[in-house]
């Protein structure tokens, strides 16, 4: 077996992986060849490409050959972010530094579980964490990285369900849930995130248990319909145990009203974590951070940087009020993480999540802040919740559309409305998205509201401007007439 297997200290290693990464520069820099984010093909198109693959051949390729099949038979087929054509999703173009992190993540490759296994990455992590804390107003605060906003929310959901059965002097961590399974109840907007849902069957409470509480006009959930439904499930024999509001709707990133919120939590003593996965990114906004009021109020808070932050996917994290609200996650393994060496000062973080293995994320976040700066940071936000106003105002003065959600952060949900019946708009507006997929190389979500198929824009890439998003406008309403 040759010597080149891991980039080392030696001198011959450290060529190699020179050259390799080199190379592999050199083919995303061929790879970006265009300004649209994808170069138009068909579903089945693409299937073809990534089966015709040889994924492990008799005898290995080599470093160049298999390089060159994967450029030729799967970059022509991935979509680009940073393209200011591609509006479609909460996936972020990443910032510069953030794929210099990537590398030097990879390279170190350091697992986030024990101290012994990243001295440096894991006071990292406590350093990146204890800033998000005094970001948000936790002056105790604790967390750790996750994969991702979904696992972020599990953890809430699980720590909010352990806190309200400490509170009844039942301890989860050895006894089935019983009766409990039944009777503990969570609530959340009607449009928040589908992954409490998951959780709450994770956890073995069933979808059954998550309230879905009716939002207004704005798309903020009501907080009358909430109070009626928790009175009503206390008469009942029910126990609430969370209450999310979420911060920055997936579809309209609307915001909940979070200090009523919290108000309502308070008063019946039920755990209140805010889903912040988009709208955390406001933080960084001095024109726009007043819309996160109330958050500090939070017994938890999901923060995902691969969205409005621009980093890489996945980086994630969950920061809590106080350090004890983590206590449920603790657990010692004689091979990982002694009582005795903590007691030392080794910091083990695999007591802080639902994870063991974890990368060093949080490289991404210092490296960008300490790039970026807060006025860089406040400048990136700011802009695309501009970009997301002006587009909003401009389709509302335009018959040919019907605009939904006046933005709170940069999503706007929109539909196409020049034609006759409900069926045939539907069939138009579908057909106009797939339309500027394949042909044009642009990139705009669909989704319902009210049953009507609308098209959204999620606009994250602050190189956006006012033009471009007027000539989207324009491109929409000619495609209209042509398909």
């Amino acid at each position: 077996m040759k010597d080149t297997l891991f980039f080392t200290n030696e001198k011959e290693d450290k060529a190699v992986f020179e050259s390799e990464l080199q190379k592999t520069v050199n083919a995303l820099k061929d790879a970006f060849d265009t300004s649209l984010c994808y170069k138009g093909e068909t579903p089945d198109g693409v299937k073809r490409a990534v089966k015709s693959v040889e994924i492990l051949p008799e005898k290995g390729l080599g470093f160049d050959r298999a390089l060159e099949t994967i450029k030729e038979n799967v970059f022509p087929y991935l979509v680009f972010p940073p393209s200011k054509t591609y509006m479609a999703h909460l996936h972020s173009p990443t910032l510069v530094e953030g794929i210099s992190a990537e590398t030097i993540i990879a390279a170190f490759n350091q697992s986030m579980d024990s101290w012994d296994q990243g001295p440096g990455s894991t006071n990292v992590e406590m350093h990146v964490v204890n800033k998000m804390c005094e970001l948000f107003g936790y002056k105790d605060g604790d967390g750790a990285f996750t994969s991702g906003g979904s696992q972020s929310n599990l953890t809430a959901m699980f720590l909010a369900r352990d806190k309200k059965l400490e509170n009844l002097k039942f301890d989860a961590r050895i006894n089935p849930l019983g009766d409990y399974s039944k009777k503990l109840v969570a609530y959340t907007s009607e449009i928040s995130h589908f992954s409490f849902d998951k959780a709450s069957h994770l956890l073995g409470l069933g979808y059954n248990n998550v309230r879905h509480v009716k939002v207004d006009n704005a798309f903020r959930m009501d907080v009358e319909d909430l109070e009626s439904k928790i009175k009503s499930d206390i008469a009942n024999g029910f126990i609430p145990y969370l209450i999310v509001a979420t911060v920055g709707t997936t579809d309209f990133g609307s915001i909940d009203p979070i200090e009523k919120i919290s108000a309502i939590s308070k008063k019946y003593n039920i755990y209140m974590h805010s889903d912040a996965a988009y709208g955390s990114a406001l933080i960084m906004s001095g024109k726009y951070r007043d819309r996160l009021k109330g958050i500090e109020e939070s017994d938890s808070i999901t923060i995902d940087f691969h969205k409005m932050f621009l980093l890489p996917i996945s980086c994630s994290c969950l920061i809590t009020k106080t350090k004890d609200y983590l206590s449920p996650l603790s657990f010692h393994a004689v091979y990982l993480n002694r009582e005795d060496e903590e007691e030392e000062g080794y910091d083990n973080l695999v007591s802080k999540g639902l994870q063991t293995t974890r990368r060093f994320d949080s490289l991404k976040v210092m490296l960008s802040f300490m790039v970026r700066g807060k006025d860089g940071f406040d400048e990136i936000v700011t802009k695309c919740v501009d970009n997301a106003k002006h587009f909003y105002e401009t389709l509302k003065k335009d018959s040919d559309f019907k605009a939904y959600n006046d933005p709170e952060i940069s999503a706007v949900i929109f539909r196409y409305v020049n034609g006759k019946d409900k069926a045939t708009l539907d069939k138009l507006n579908k057909d106009i998205r797939h339309h500027l997929m394949h042909k044009l190389g642009i990139f705009i979500g669909e989704t319902e509201v009210d049953g009507d198929v609308c098209l959204k824009t999620t606009l994250l890439n602050p190189r956006l401007d006012f033009q471009s998003l007027d000539e989207l406008k324009n491109v929409i309403k000619k495609v209209a007439k042509e398909v």
